[in-house]
C-alpha cells in the first residue's frame, strides 16, 4: 500500500579547607570528570552519499562504554529538515546523537523513523519528542515495543546505572501499515519497506532511491552474528531480504557491522539464515530432537563473525522451535 505523506513540522563558599584537603578534592573530581569524558560514547557520523551520514555503533554486547548504543543510526539532510534512522538506546544517546547532528547541519530534526522494536533503536524517542519530531514506525511495531519496552528499559539501566536517567519508553507518534510507504521530505524521498518483521515484527527498512542507499536496521547485519530472539521470524526475515536483492542498492547501511554491500550481506545475513533453516527443517521433518539438531549445526562458516560463539546456540534452538510450528 503506497502511502505519500508530507509531515507535519514540528568550592564550598565561606568554608576554609586547608589547602592539602583543598587540593586532594580538586584532583579527585577532575579525576572523576576525565573518568566519565573518557567513558561517554562518541556518536559520529560518516557520508555514505551527498546529505547522507552513518553512525556505526560498537559491534560487542551492550555496555556502559558504549551506553547501549551497539547500533548503527542514519542521518539524512533535506532542504525541509533533516530526518534520523532511529533514536538510540537512551534519552542520554538520543541528546548525543542530536549534538552530533548540529555538527553537520544547522536543520531540525524533523522525522525520526524507528526501524524496528529493539532497544537501541527507539528508547531514545523521548527526547526527540520534546525536541518537536515526528516519530515514524510501523503499525506492526506498535505492540512488540508496549510488550517489551520495560524489560528494556529495566536491562539498560542494570548496565547502564545513571547513564539510563531520564529514558522512558516513548511510543511513535506516527504509524505507516503496509508493505510499502512512501514518504516525502524536502523532494527527498523515503521508502519504508516491511514485509511482517524480521529480527523483530515491526522491522522496516528505509530506502532512498535518489541516493541508491539503503538503511536496513536489524535486517542486515555484516561483520557480526546476527540475533535470532523469541520474536524474530526467520522466514519473514528471509523474504525481507529479498527486498534488498530486488533493490540492488549501491550503498548498505546495515543494523549493525560496517557500511557495506549486497555481497557481504548475502555472506554475513543471508547465508547464515538460509543454512540455519534449511538443518533446523530437516531435524524437524527426520524427529530430530532439538538439542542433537542444535549441536549438530555446521556453525564454521560463521565462526568468523564477533559474538558468534555467544549467540549461536540460542539462535539454533529458537530457528528449531520456530520450524516446528510453522
Amino acid at each position: 500500500m503506497k502511502q505519500t505523506r508530507p509531515l507535519a513540522e514540528r568550592n564550598l563558599t565561606g568554608v576554609t579547607v586547608p589547602t592539602t584537603i583543598a587540593v586532594v578534592v580538586v584532583a579527585v573530581i577532575a579525576t572523576v570528570v576525565v573518568a566519565t569524558s573518557a567513558h561517554a560514547v562518541e556518536v559520529k557520523f560518516q557520508p555514505v552519499a551527498d546529505g547522507v551520514y552513518a553512525h556505526i555503533g560498537d559491534k560487542g554486547p551492550r555496555s556502559i562504554e558504549n551506553e547501549g548504543l551497539n547500533a548503527n543510526i542514519g542521518l539524512v539532510v533535506t532542504p525541509a529538515g533533516a530526518v534520523l534512522i532511529d533514536s538510540g538506546a537512551t534519552y542520554r544517546s538520543a541528546r548525543q546523537i542530536h549534538e552530533a547532528v548540529k555538527k553537520l547541519t544547522p536543520q531540525p530534526v524533523k522525522w525520526v523513523i524507528n526501524t524496528g522494536g529493539q532497544d537501541h533503536r527507539w528508547l531514545g524517542n523521548g527526547y526527540f519528542k520534546e525536541q518537536g519530531a515526528e516519530i515514524i514506525a510501523h503499525a506492526d511495531a506498535r505492540a512488540d515495543m508496549q510488550a517489551r519496552g520495560g524489560d528494556h528499559l529495566a536491562g539498560l539501566k542494570a548496565t547502564l546505572q545513571d547513564r539510563a536517567d531520564g529514558t522512558a519508553p516513548t511510543l511513535p507518534t506516527h504509524f505507516v501499515s503496509g508493505s510499502d510507504s512512501r514518504l516525502d521530505l524536502g523532494g527527498v524521498v523515503f521508502q519504508l519497506e516491511h514485509r511482517n518483521g524480521a529480527h523483530t515484527p515491526g522491522d522496516m527498512m528505509v530506502w532512498l532511491p535518489q541516493y541508491s542507499v539503503l538503511f536496513t536496521g536489524d535486517v542486515v547485519y555484516v561483520n557480526r552474528l546476527l540475533g535470532v530472539i523469541p520474536v524474530s521470524n526467520t522466514r519473514n526475515w528471509l523474504a525481507t531480504f529479498a527486498v534488498i536483492e530486488t533493490l540492488d542498492p549501491k550503498v548498505i547501511v546495515p543494523g549493525h557491522g560496517d557500511v557495506t554491500d549486497l555481497a557481504t550481506a548475502r555472506a554475513d545475513t543471508q547465508a547464515y539464515l538460509l543454512a540455519l533453516r534449511a538443518h533446523m527443517k530437516k531435524a524437524v521433518d527426520d524427529g530430530v530432537d532439538m538439542s542433537t539438531a542444535v549441536k549438530s549445526f555446521d556453525a564454521q562458516p560463521f565462526m568468523r563473525l564477533q559474538n558468534a560463539a555467544e549467540l549461536m546456540p540460542g539462535n539454533a534452538s529458537r530457528t528449531y522451535l520456530e520450524l516446528e510450528r510453522e
